[in-house]
């Protein structure tokens, strides 16, 4: 049985896919809460869904 893996994702020094900070007005900005909302994730910590979905909708350029 062949095990298959996923292709490797270009990403930023922090670790975060650079993909995902691709069309933000504030890369940086995103960037951090990103690794802000991981990190609670992780911890198993309460994450404010509508705040964060509401945040990166603002990030992006194209809001129309």
């Amino acid at each position: 049985m062949e095990i298959r893996r996923f292709a490797s994702v270009k990403k930023t020094k922090k670790g975060v896919p650079v993909k995902y900070l691709a069309g933000a007005k504030n890369p940086k900005k995103k960037e951090k809460e990103i690794l802000a909302t991981r990190k609670k994730y992780k911890q198993g910590k309460k994450i404010n869904v509508k705040k964060v979905s509401a945040f990166r909708a603002k990030q992006n350029k194209s809001s129309g």
